[in-house]
């Protein structure tokens, strides 16, 4: 027998486009074979219903000419030898009725039984099955989409529960119904050889047989062929016996083993990120624009093929070019109604996609996947050894560790005690730097003696001049997929987020802030620097640029390298030739004189884009004074409403003290009539006088008569 086809049972909880379209091709095979057996059925069931009229014909036939001698014949019917020979006859006759009552009794038994249980059991049982894992994958789906529209603003722990449960319930239930389902195609493939072999098996045996009843001259070469497929079917039933023995164990463990896994949003504590890898398939929902302002997500399949990213529907037998990922950037984003989002971006930034991942652990994974495919690390032999070292370098340059700074200062070169004649030397080295920058000397806008810095100091060991305590708010990692974890972040709601790709050329301490030649002379010394010091490793980052301030964010781990508060920001220029060279000016706290502020130039290079991050931060400086104007003018509203609304108090407390005093008066009024109206109204008060003087006994009587 050759080989039996077979679904991947391992692959059903994955349900990868890959499966589902297998699955569409055993699921064809069982409908022909569904076909074909119902005309078979048909066939034997007519010779089974042929043979069973043919046994009754020739049994009354028989019982027919048994009967003849009662027959009372006009003419000839006292003829004995008539009747002799036909009682012979029906007892020939009768015998070959039974020999075929035995062949009607062996054909239900041999070939219509084994075919219409397969009909009737099998294949109903692959229909059932086929439409409780439709049932089962259609709720999933369902799930899922309530699941992926949880509100992150208003998150309601009742409702998320629920939905986490109700995913957890459709996945197992999916992942259950689909590996029996496969089971069930897979043992279809050895029975649909056996309900085709036993039935005709069964019916050349009942033939025999019923031959060797009537005559013993059979050829052997038959009962040979027939014993040999005889001894077939049975190598194929015990066959498929071990298999479903093998696939039930099998779904057994992985019960066991994907119970965790059916929760959408696993622990990372027991499921480690894998930050190595250099391809990843799996399903993502993308963000597609359906309007200015209006977008809508699709779940489909997504997997990466050398170095471009691929996507592929449920239904489709190949996938599609989503983007090419070389050298890309790949970040976590912050989106309104979706967690677990990060943004790629083409290397000419022309491009750029949002996707929105399952889990936590699944958008990590995505993002140092693709970071590890940016850098064309899958090209290599040991794609996953060198990516855990490149991964470990990144890690090594954002983790505190005591021998950090001493490591740090041993790679950087150091550039002190340079004199003036030094620096006018090299003034060639920007081109159109050669001319005098502006009437200012060189030495009244960079410090003299200013160590140059090369690479970007780690926010936990950083204490440098220029950027000392700026830098140090920087040390917090940020959340990379947009989750402020109880408290705010400080660019949620910022009006202006632009995020480019720069590499870190160095910064020095600056004496002016006031005029471009700053940044220009600044970039002219430290190219010249690293000319002379044969420096060419530069760091690469994201700079973002919000309405709040201006941040490097490691491409690697998201963690925010530096901060640059955008009110301390005096200065931006672009190199007047090469734009892609950019710096700006940062005023600080303190500096190597901690009585003074002090000014730090910081000189980037970037992808041609230089003018597009100025425009950024002006249009970030632009945005944010608005917004301090017209939080100046709120304040001053309030101011005014706070007086208005003092001023009426005090107008409301001046009309209660006049309505009191008023009142005061009434009574007074009031209770100087009585004394003088009538005698009764002085019984009362005299009355009321003696009760006084009752009670304070003889020390409140010589106190009244004191006082009068």
């Amino acid at each position: 027998m050759p080989g039996i086809d077979k679904l991947p049972i391992e692959e059903t909880l994955e349900d990868s486009p890959q499966t589902r379209s297998l699955l569409g091709v055993f699921e064809e095979d069982a409908a022909a074979i569904s076909s074909y057996v119902n005309q078979l059925y048909r066939a034997m069931h007519r010779i089974y219903d042929a043979q069973n009229e043919l046994s009754a014909a020739t049994h009354l036939t028989s019982k027919l000419l048994k009967e003849y001698e009662k027959q009372r014949f006009p003419l000839g019917g006292d003829d004995e030898v008539m009747s002799c020979t036909l009682q012979q006859f029906a007892k020939v006759i009768d015998e070959l009725s039974s020999c075929h009552a035995v062949l009607s009794t062996q054909l239900a038994d041999a070939m219509m039984f084994p075919i219409t249980q397969f009909k009737e059991r099998d294949l109903k049982e692959i229909l059932t099955l086929k439409e409780v894992f439709q049932i089962a994958s259609n709720d999933h789906d369902a799930a899922i989409n309530r699941y992926s529209r949880l509100s992150k603003r208003r998150e309601n722990e009742k409702v998320k529960f629920e939905v986490v449960e109700d995913v957890y319930t459709s996945r197992k239930k999916q992942h259950q119904t689909m590996m029996h389902y496969f089971c069930a195609l897979n043992t279809l493939q050895y029975k649909k050889k056996i309900s085709m072999l036993e039935p005709l098996l069964g019916y050349m045996q009942a033939q025999i047989s019923f031959f060797k009843m009537g005559s013993e001259n059979l050829t052997e070469h038959l009962e040979e062929f027939l014993t040999n497929i005889g001894t077939s079917v049975q190598n194929v039933r015990r066959e498929m016996e071990s298999e479903v023995e093998t696939m039930q164990q099998t779904i057994e463990d992985l019960e066991v083993a994907s119970d965790p896994l059916y929760l959408p949003d696993p622990d990372t504590t027991k499921f480690p990120v894998h930050r190595n890898l250099t391809r990843k398939a799996g399903y993502l929902n993308a963000r597609n624009k359906t309007g200015l302002v209006s977008s809508s997500w699709e779940r489909q399949f997504y997997f990466t093929q050398g170095g471009n990213l691929m996507s592929q529907a449920r239904g489709d037998v190949a996938g599609g070019l989503v983007m090419d990922i070389d050298n890309c950037s790949v970040m976590a984003v912050d989106c309104e109604d979706r967690r677990y989002c990060f943004q790629i971006t083409s290397f000419d930034g022309k491009k750029s996609s949002i996707l929105q991942a399952e889990s936590k652990k699944d958008s990590e994974e995505w993002i140092c996947t693709i970071n590890n495919i940016s850098k064309q690390i899958y090209l290599s032999e040991n794609a996953e050894e060198i990516a855990a070292r490149v991964n470990q370098s990144a890690l090594e340059a954002v983790t505190p560790s005591p021998s950090f700074q001493q490591r740090h200062e041993s790679m950087r070169p150091t550039i002190q005690s340079r004199p003036p004649t030094a620096r006018t030397s090299s003034s060639g080295s920007l081109g159109s730097e050669s001319a005098p920058l502006s009437t200012l000397s060189l030495d009244s806008l960079v410090a003299p003696d200013t160590p140059i810095q090369f690479d970007i100091i780690s926010p936990v060991s950083e204490d440098q001049p220029g950027q000392a305590k700026t830098s140090g708010q920087s040390g917090r990692r940020t959340n990379p997929f947009g989750e402020s974890g109880g408290s705010k972040s400080e660019t949620e709601d910022s009006i202006l987020h632009q995020l480019f790709i720069v590499r870190f050329l160095g910064s020095m301490e600056v004496k002016y802030d006031e005029t471009p030649d700053v940044v220009y002379e600044t970039m002219r010394q430290i190219l010249a620097a690293r000319a002379i010091h044969n420096i060419f490793r530069m760091t690469e980052s994201h700079l973002l640029v919000t309405c709040d301030c201006l941040k490097l964010i490691d491409p690697q781990t998201q963690v925010t390298r530096l901060r640059f508060p955008l009110p301390n920001i005096a200065l931006y220029a672009t190199h007047q030739e090469n734009k892609r060279l950019f710096g700006f000016v940062l005023r600080t706290s303190g500096g190597r004189a901690e009585s003074r502020p002090t000014s730090v130039c910081y000189i980037f290079e970037s992808n041609n884009e230089g003018e597009k991050i100025c425009d950024s931060v002006g249009l970030a400086k632009q945005i944010a004074l608005h917004a301090e104007l017209g939080r100046r003018a709120s304040e001053k509203q309030k101011e005014i409403e706070r007086v208005k609304e003092k001023q009426q108090k005090e107008l409301s407390k001046q009309k209660q003290i006049e309505k009191d005093l008023e009142e005061q008066s009434r009574l007074i009024a009031a209770s100087s009539r009585p004394t003088q109206s009538s005698g009764e109204g002085q019984f009362v008060v005299l009355s009321s006088s003696q009760s006084e003087d009752s009670d304070l006994g003889e020390e409140g009587k010589k106190k009244r008569e004191s006082e009068a």
